[in-house]
Formats: C-alpha cells, sequence, structure tokens
C-alpha cells in the first residue's frame, strides 16, 4: 500500500529523532494510564436522577434535576472538595458537559461529570483490580510513511450527534469541518471534532479495527491550520486508543459512520492486552 501525499511531504529527515519522539509520546500516556486516579480505577459508571440514589462505593445519597447534582452525606460521611472537607449536603450546581469535578475520601476519588446531557458519578480506587493488573498497550512500530499530509476543508460550524460506548447517552460535538488524503490514488475525508484552541480530534475505524487495533474507534489529535493554509498533519502512528478500550465505565464518543477507512491503518496503538476486541 502506497500513500500519495497532497500537500509537501512531512516524513521527517531524521528517523533515530522521529522514534524517539514517538517513544517519548507513547511512554507518557501509558504513564498516565498507570496514574492511581486515571480512568483504569474506575469502578462503576452511575447515572442520576431526580430520585436520590446510593450507589456501591460512593458515600452519600444522589440526585440531580434542573440545578445540577446534588449529594447529601451521613453523619460520619464527608468528602474533601478543593482543600475544604465537606459534610452534609454538597450542590455542584448546573455542571458543563464533558466537565468533571472531583472530591475525596480517604485515597478514594468520586468524579461527577456530565456526558451526552446526563449527570454521572464514577469512583475512582487505586487499588482497582484493572489498575493494578494493566499490562500495557502494543503499537506498531513508528513508521514515517505513516505521517500523512492532508488537506483542511473547512465548514460552518454545526453540531453533530455521536454515538458513545455506553448506549443509555449520545454526545452532541462540533465539527469544524473534514480533512482530505490520497492513499493509492484514491481520495478520502474524514469528518473532525473540535476540541478548542486549534486543535481538533479524528475519531476513526479501519481495515484493523477489531483484528490487531480495538474494535469501535481510535482517536488522533489534529492540529487545525492557521489562518491562510489549508495543510495540515495526520500522523497516524500516535492514533492511540480510547478510554472504553480499557474499562466499561467510559462512555467514549465513538467513530461517525462516514470515519470508515477501507484500508489497513498498520499505525498507532493496538488492542490492549488482556481486552480481546
Amino acid at each position: 500500500m502506497t500513500i500519495a501525499e497532497t500537500a509537501t511531504p512531512a516524513v521527517p529527515a531524521d528517523a533515530d529523532a522521529f522514534a524517539r519522539d514517538w517513544q517519548a509520546w507513547h511512554d507518557e500516556l501509558e504513564a498516565s494510564r498507570r496514574a492511581p486516579h486515571g480512568f483504569l480505577a474506575y469502578t462503576s459508571v452511575n447515572f442520576l436522577d431526580v430520585a436520590p440514589q446510593r450507589f456501591d462505593g460512593v458515600p452519600g445519597v444522589w440526585s440531580t434535576g434542573e440545578s445540577g447534582p446534588v449529594v447529601e452525606l451521613d453523619p460520619g460521611e464527608t468528602f474533601v472538595i478543593d482543600g475544604i472537607e465537606v459534610t452534609g449536603r454538597h450542590e455542584y450546581g448546573v455542571i458543563g458537559e464533558r466537565t468533571f469535578h472531583r472530591a475525596a475520601f480517604g485515597d478514594v476519588v468520586v468524579e461527577v461529570s456530565r456526558r451526552g446531557g446526563r449527570d454521572l458519578v464514577r469512583p475512582l480506587y487505586p487499588d482497582h483490580g484493572l489498575r493494578l493488573g494493566y499490562r500495557g498497550t502494543p503499537a506498531y512500530a513508528p513508521d514515517p510513511r505513516w505521517v500523512v499530509d492532508a488537506v483542511f476543508e473547512p465548514e460552518a460550524p454545526r453540531d453533530i450527534p455521536i454515538a458513545a460506548a455506553i448506549p443509555e447517552i449520545t454526545h452532541t460535538h462540533s465539527t469544524p469541518g473534514r480533512v482530505r488524503f490520497t492513499v493509492d490514488g484514491q481520495s478520502y475525508a474524514l469528518t473532525l471534532i473540535s476540541r478548542g484552541a486549534g486543535q481538533a480530534t479524528l475519531l476513526f475505524r479501519d481495515a484493523t479495527s477489531g483484528v490487531t487495533t480495538y474494535a469501535a474507534s481510535r482517536t488522533l489529535s489534529v492540529a487545525l491550520p492557521v489562518a491562510g493554509s489549508t495543510h495540515v498533519v495526520l500522523d497516524f502512528n500516535r492514533a492511540s486508543n480510547l478510554q472504553c478500550a480499557y474499562t466499561d465505565y467510559s462512555p467514549c464518543p465513538l467513530a461517525p459512520a462516514e470515519n470508515r477507512l477501507p484500508f489497513a491503518v498498520e499505525a498507532g496503538e493496538k488492542t490492549p492486552l488482556d481486552r480481546t476486541s
């Protein structure tokens, strides 16, 4: 398979430096996964409702409504929020989509967030078996030929629905446009998701999905071009797994239907060890 560039080739000149930079990137990614309160420490996902509920491994009685999440702590139950000990009733107020608020008790963290228009609570236990037993994520050897030049095709920002790894919700994301590139003489255009400050996310599937890579999606960060340019670089060597490749408690956004490539992108991260899809 030959990759035909659409602009000035993006392949780096120094292969050794390229490999070192990739390894540093992957090492940092792996370290973040092993963090005591990283996503591997999630032990459940709990959706809030107007009816008060208790959840295993989480202090308090939880509910939500038009005024946002509320927790009622029993006598003897405490949280530390922003360095302040909290007892009794705590009102979070209306929280924004994809914002995260953390409260601690002992070495455990309780995360409150809003995903797909629903408020949810997830506890993070550093001694969770998934985290302690994590054996790592293999990846294809970095290959400069998978650094692909592409053309950014902007469009007026619009919201698009994005399916989630947890079926109870559907995400809504804004797209700034598409990226177009050529492989073996065939042109492909993939939809981007806005990430703010000149950055976008590319969620995609390809012929390796469910074979050597995680079936649902992989993700790639894309730097949008500066004003007056349409040139962007897609470094598929840095295609990484979503959290849902590791845990059932993460409602990751999944690749739009149009972001399915018919060829094998043999670059970036593979299926995590101990996972089969």
